[in-house]
This record gives structure tokens, C-alpha cells and sequence, in this order.
């Protein structure tokens, strides 16, 4: 697991990247601060300055990776030689899926990108909604989880966004232990249909996993929900943001519908580990 200055070093070295560059990075402090193994973390330190880091996310089969580099020690290979080492703990850990983010607006993470050969996926969204009046929404419940429903959640990850049972399993059992996180359940007359989870840290309540079953889309509930929690953290001093993917346009404009916009974007890449890796 990271070392408290570790993880501080991270920070420290996020925020200077974010300053020069003037984007977004996406390094999943969730998961960051819950390590259970340092086998997923590569760090490089000159006179005991993080210089470059880069992080291995597991959502079961699929391991997202993402990295930074200090702009004034750039161009020297740091990046390049820290993904050498993640590349082979990659093969180790059997991961199926590897996908490697980078903020849509940096052409170095492209060029890095496509010169290893990734290839681009989709582009994901952050959102941040702009206050506003919304209407009451009715029609339908939300009620926190219990571990009675961990195998509907499983359902909803399967038919709402297409994961794997898999990963599905793994995603939902590591949501159990979130702090600060309220996993909500959406039923309507008796009948659980959807769900979506509420993250809150430093004043900011971010959406995650809202999906509805595939027969009751399409039906306007989405929105009524939608409405309701942003309403319910906003009343709370939270802002309220959330993530989406560019490919699922109707889920973006559900959200801009509500007064969700765009304010950063991270584009996601396949990539294919070599079996000669060494």
C-alpha cells in the first residue's frame, strides 16, 4: 500500500501537472488511498522529488492505467520505462483488458499513446451541473442498498452497460466498503429497476453506476431520478458532477437536459500486451 507521503507526493505532483498543462488528470484517488497491494503503483524519485508516477487500477478483468511525468523532467524516458515495468505485473496479474486513459487535450499522451501502439477507444466526459430550478420528481423510490441486492446490481451492470458477470461481481464488491458513498435503489410499484451511487468528498457529489434496466428505459424515469439527486445533493452544499461516455448520446443528453455541461474530457485506449513481453 502507499505511504501517507506516497500518496502526498501523488497530489503535490498532480496539481503541478494540472497547472501546466491546464487539464484534467484521472488518477482514481478512490482506489488510491485504499491500496491493499504496492504492486500497482511505479514511482520515480530524483533527491526524493516524485518526478513520475503511474497507476494500475483493477475493475476485475480490465486494469486501467494512468501517469504523469514533472514538466520539467519530460522527454527523458520517465514515462516510457515505468510503463516497461507496469507492462510485465500487467501480464502477471492475467489481466484481459488493459485500457489507458489520458486527458483528451494532451497530444504528448497521444503521441506517447500511439507510438506503443494503443488504439483509441472512446472518449468519457466529466460533467458539472449548473444550478438551476428543476421540478419535484414522483413516480418512483429511492431506497439505500442492503447485500439483499448485490446480485441485482450485478444484473444492472450486465444488461445497463454491458460488463462482464465478472467484472460486474468484483466492481459491486468493492463499492461495499466506499466511505462517504450512498448506493441508492430505484423501484417502482414494488419492483427494483435501476440504481445509481452518490460519491461526496470535498464538497463535491459525484454520480456513478446510474443505469436502468433496459425495459424501463426510454420511459422519462431516468431524468425523474436524475432530477431528484441532484436536487438532494445540491440542497446539501454539494456541486454536483458525474462521468459519461461520449459513445452513449442518449445518456448525455439525459444529463444536459438536466443542466449537466462538459468541462473536462479523458479519452480511453485499448491496449494489447505482447506475449513477449519481458
Amino acid at each position: 500500500m502507499l505511504t501517507t507521503k506516497q500518496l502526498q507526493d501523488i497530489e503535490t505532483l498532480q496539481k503541478e501537472c494540472e497547472r501546466h498543462d491546464n487539464l484534467q488528470l484521472k488518477l482514481n484517488w478512490e482506489m488510491l488511498r485504499n491500496r491493499e497491494t504496492d504492486q500497482l503503483d511505479f514511482l520515480t524519485y530524483d533527491n526524493e522529488e516524485l518526478i513520475a508516477f503511474l497507476g494500475v487500477y483493477a475493475f476485475g478483468s480490465t486494469a486501467e492505467v494512468c501517469g504523469m511525468v514533472k514538466p520539467s523532467e519530460r522527454r527523458q524516458g520517465h514515462f516510457y520505462e515505468l510503463f516497461s515495468k507496469a507492462k510485465v505485473d500487467l501480464k502477471l496479474h492475467g489481466f484481459k483488458n488493459i485500457l489507458l486513459n489520458a486527458p483528451a487535450s494532451s497530444e504528448a499522451a497521444k503521441a506517447f499513446l500511439n507510438a506503443e501502439g494503443a488504439i483509441y477507444k472512446f472518449t468519457e466526459h466529466q460533467m458539472y451541473w449548473q444550478p438551476q430550478l428543476l421540478e419535484a420528481s414522483e413516480g418512483f423510490t429511492l431506497r439505500h442498498a442492503t447485500s439483499n441486492d448485490i446480485d441485482m446490481r450485478v444484473r444492472l451492470d450486465i444488461e445497463a452497460f454491458g460488463v462482464s458477470e465478472e467484472d460486474a461481481k468484483v466492481m459491486e464488491s468493492r463499492i461495499e466498503s466506499d466511505e462517504d458513498t450512498d448506493m441508492f435503489m430505484i423501484t417502482m410499484d414494488d419492483k427494483t429497476i435501476g440504481k445509481i451511487r452518490v460519491k461526496r468528498e470535498d464538497g463535491e457529489a459525484w454520480i456513478y453506476g446510474f443505469c436502468i434496466l433496459p425495459d424501463y428505459q426510454g420511459k422519462g424515469i431516468g431524468s425523474k431520478v436524475l432530477r431528484k439527486v441532484v436536487k438532494d445533493q445540491s440542497s446539501l452544499g454539494h456541486s454536483v458532477h458525474l462521468e459519461v461516455e461520449t459513445k452513449n448520446e442518449h445518456a448525455l443528453k439525459l444529463y444536459e437536459s438536466v443542466g449537466f455541461k462538459a468541462i473536462h474530457a479523458q479519452d480511453y485506449y485499448v491496449y494489447q500486451i505482447k506475449t513477449d513481453s519481458k
